[in-house]
């Protein structure tokens, strides 16, 4: 019987949650679910499409986290 996407995903999403800890898990799990989906229907690479959706979720939520920041130390600058 096959594993419906769906269920891949969310298997795939649970094992990156319960692999990463909560401080670094900033856009893993989100990317995982979108990277699993990804992979499974290009060639049933569910895993490969989740550890790369992982790695780039991480990366596009601590971006976006540096980006608040410095927005943030600027606002602050300027009511000084």
């Amino acid at each position: 019987m096959k594993a419906s996407p769906i269920k891949t995903a969310l298997t795939i999403a649970a094992l990156a949650l319960a692999t990463t800890g909560t401080a670094h898990a900033a856009g893993c799990l989100k990317g995982a679910v979108v990277g699993g989906v990804a992979g499974h229907y290009a060639g049933h690479h569910a895993v490969v499409g989740a550890v790369g959706g992982c790695v780039v979720g991480h990366h596009l939520a601590k971006k976006h986290a540096e980006e608040q920041a410095a927005e943030r130390r600027q606002a602050v600058a300027q009511t000084q």
